[in-house]
């Protein structure tokens, strides 16, 4: 476990140093790692780091205005709606390698457009060490680690917390005072909903399954799980009033970790998942059916690309 009282101060001399005079960026997107990042870059160079939170149309419900309300003591703060130029990018990608290169380069292209309005060399991320060795070992490309175009227009990119674990940042956030919200927040991966959609991106994929995340996160807090999810995999036939109907098929899942390099998925009571289908169903006319994915990692990972 990490030793947040010299974690910290290293951590920002460590920043000091590598930025320099500089200015810097962080890319911001709310969850755990980059808040702990933004916080620990805005310790060590101030007003010089601009935060920037790129609304990628790919995010939980509520998520832009939820970051609005939370970072509003930083004023220098830029939210980049940049929902067109994501969904163009992908628009035919289907394998979910090419998926995750394409925003991977989709986010640098942008913050190498914040960067030089506030005329900044560096890139602060919030990269984990799970997210280097995933990438590193071929299992997925991480949209800020393997899924960086060969070609950055930075002096430097920054990673504070490269070298720790999920449950280790959260200790550090702890440490650092941060809301609970932020501390104890379910991990969402970086390249968004479009992860937890099989094959391409439609905007009625998105639709669905940023509704059924939002009712699994609802459902399953009481079960606290390390995550929970639901993802859109396919379609099958189904029955809507009296009409036959192909429609949707939503997966959900919950799993228990302490880092997510392994994770059991978690037993739900019946009641409960009949209450996710029905919401989840109810509130789409084109579900048709919700399963409950009973799988560990491994074999399977967390996300589904």
């Amino acid at each position: 476990m990490v030793d947040t009282e010299t974690f910290v101060p290293d951590a920002v001399a460590e920043i000091e140093t590598e930025i320099g005079d500089a200015n810097a960026v962080i890319a911001l997107s709310g969850g755990v790692d980059s808040s702990v990042a933004a916080a620990l870059a805005y310790e060590a160079i101030g007003d010089r780091l601009t935060p920037v939170y790129v609304d990628t149309g790919l995010m939980r419900k509520g998520e832009t205005d939820q970051i609005r309300e939370t970072f509003d003591y930083m004023e220098s703060l830029r939210i980049v709606d940049a929902e067109d130029r994501f969904l163009e990018a992908l628009s035919g990608v289907t394998d979910p390698e090419e998926k995750r290169e394409v925003i991977g380069e989709q986010f640098i292209r942008e913050f190498e457009r914040e960067a030089k309005d506030a005329d900044a060399d560096y890139l602060v991320q919030g990269t984990i060490y799970p997210d280097r060795i995933e990438s590193e070992g071929g299992i997925k490309s991480h949209h800020n680690v393997g899924g960086l175009p060969e070609v950055v227009d930075f002096e430097g990119i920054v990673e504070p917390v490269r070298d720790l674990y999920k449950d280790e940042v959260r200790e550090v956030a702890r440490h650092l005072g941060l809301d609970e919200i932020v501390a104890e927040r379910m991990p969402f991966p970086g390249p968004g909903l479009a992860v937890r959609v099989i094959g391409e991106v439609t905007d009625e994929k998105l639709e669905v399954a940023r509704h059924a995340c939002h009712v699994v996160e609802e459902e399953l807090e009481e079960y606290e799980p390390w995550q929970a999810l639901a993802a859109v995999i396919g379609k099958a036939t189904g029955v809507k009033g009296d009409n036959r109907v192909h429609g949707w098929v939503v997966s959900v899942r919950s799993v228990e970790s302490r880092d997510g390099m392994t994770a059991r998925a978690q037993e739900i009571d019946w009641e409960t998942l009949q209450r996710i289908q029905s919401r989840i169903t109810g509130g789409h006319e084109n579900v048709a059916r919700v399963v409950y994915d009973v799988t560990h990692k491994p074999p399977a990972t967390i996300e589904y690309e």
